[in-house]
């Protein structure tokens, strides 16, 4: 009976914490969403509602808990990773398809995305985590435009593949939405128009 209450206090304990930790984690991503992309410890502790102490309870320091909400949000958007269209499906189909699912992927990423890639350079665990995300990604654009790549000479399926991947990336998204203020829609379209102009040219005689 003892025993029984003392593991009913310890399962108490934890789901206490990992409750508190996720809304930690959730009060640091919806700050970067309002665009405070360097919070303190105040800021996200009045946002998820604890006190600024007890944050390193739950997490070394903030570098620690920014990681952990990349990781949080990368696992969000593993839904919108898959493209729905087959490899036999006509080019335009599989055009579509890329675009709707990196608009899709993008915009539920959304401002982790950008901080992912500005605490890149100082934190090796993030830099992995983004060098392996980019490489699914560009392989993924392999796969869906095998066909046309295979009937380019080896030099000009390596540039094309090259600049499709920069074409599709978050970077690119980023351009044509913040910079260039295009809507969603808009820059949808932009990106399918660069993909068919470079796949196209597989249907030349080379």
């Amino acid at each position: 009976m003892v025993a029984n209450g003392v593991q009913d206090v310890e399962d108490g304990r934890r789901i206490r914490r990992d409750r508190n930790r996720d809304a930690v984690v959730d009060a640091m991503i919806s700050l970067y969403d309002e665009g405070n992309l360097a919070p303190s410890a105040d800021d996200i502790s009045g946002r998820a509602g604890l006190s600024a102490r007890s944050l390193f309870r739950y997490f070394e320091d903030i570098d620690d808990l920014c990681r952990a909400a990349i990781t949080h949000q990368l696992q969000r958007v593993r839904p919108t990773l898959n493209v729905s269209a087959e490899h036999d499906d006509a080019l335009s189909v599989r055009i579509a398809a890329v675009v709707d699912q990196r608009l899709r992927m993008f915009d539920a990423i959304g401002s982790v995305g950008h901080v992912s890639r500005l605490r890149a350079p100082f934190q090796p665990l993030v830099a992995a985590e983004l060098r392996q995300a980019r490489s699914f990604l560009r392989h993924q654009l392999e796969r869906c435009f095998a066909a046309e790549l295979a009937a380019m000479p080896e030099h000009m399926s390596t540039s094309v593949l090259a600049i499709a991947d920069v074409v599709c990336s978050f970077e690119a998204y980023q351009l044509l939405r913040q910079d260039q203020q295009l809507s969603q829609a808009r820059a949808g379209d932009a990106l399918a128009d660069a993909l068919s102009r470079l796949f196209a040219s597989s249907t030349v005689e080379w």
